[in-house]
Parts: C-alpha cells; sequence; structure tokens
C-alpha cells in the first residue's frame, strides 16, 4: 500500500458557534512531504487543502506556520487538540478559517504515514517530476 487515509472529525469554529465537518486526511508515499485534507459537509467537499507533513507534526507540540496555514496545539473541551488556521486569497473566495482536531485522531494518522515513509526518508525524483512538467 502507497497511500494511507483517515476520515476525522473536525468543529469549524463560526462567529455563531462550532459546525462540525468531517476531514479525510491522506497521504501518498509518491508525495512523501505532503498531506492532503478534504472537508465535507456530509456530501459534498468544501474545500481540500495540502499541508506540509512535518510541520503539521510539529503543530501537535508548538506553534507553527505564519500566513495561509498555521497550527498550534491547545486544550479544549473534548481534550487535546491542535488548533488549524486556513486564509485563502483566492480571487472571489477570500476568507479565513479556524479549525480544531483532537490530537488522538491526528496522531494516529501521523503514524500510520511514518509507517509508510519513515521520518528522514522522503524522497522526490525531480528530475521525473521535470521530465512530466516539460512532457505536458
Amino acid at each position: 500500500m502507497s497511500c494511507v487515509s483517515s476520515l476525522i472529525a473536525v468543529r469549524l469554529e463560526t462567529g455563531e458557534g462550532a459546525v462540525p465537518l468531517l476531514t479525510r486526511f491522506s497521504y501518498s508515499a509518491e508525495e512523501p512531504y505532503a498531506v492532503r485534507a478534504d472537508f465535507f459537509d456530509g456530501v459534498a467537499v468544501l474545500a481540500s487543502w495540502q499541508f506540509d507533513r512535518e510541520m503539521l507534526v510539529e503543530g501537535l507540540s508548538r506553534p507553527v506556520g505564519e500566513g495561509d496555514v498555521t497550527f498550534r496545539p491547545c486544550s479544549g473541551d473534548g481534550g487535546d487538540e491542535v488548533r488549524i488556521g486556513l486564509r485563502n486569497h483566492a480571487e472571489g473566495l477570500e476568507g479565513q478559517a479556524v479549525l480544531f482536531v483532537g490530537v488522538g485522531a491526528l496522531t494516529g494518522f501521523l503514524d500510520r504515514t511514518y509507517d509508510l515513509v519513515g521520518e528522514g526518508e522522503e524522497f522526490l525524483d525531480l528530475d521525473a517530476l521535470l521530465q512530466e512538467f516539460l512532457a505536458r
């Protein structure tokens, strides 16, 4: 298996309270530095983001990131969480979101990614990537 994914419940904080969302976190050995997150409201994908795996891991224990993506540990009603801050600057869709995800669920997913590609074992074949890019 060269890919792992987990469905994890997150909370989207709004000015009017919290909205539960289901999120599919996925990781592929073909993109060893990236974790993808697809946020659902039931059936429809509301947004997709790609995070640096190491940055996400660091966000479990200390504030990390600046600009469009930030992570920081915090304590919530349900226990330890990671606060994820996202900013979108796409034309016509500018905005920001604050989400909270449980540390236990996120750690379980990240452990599975390291079973697939260990820390420091990441490799990206830039020659193959360049050839693919030039072929297009």
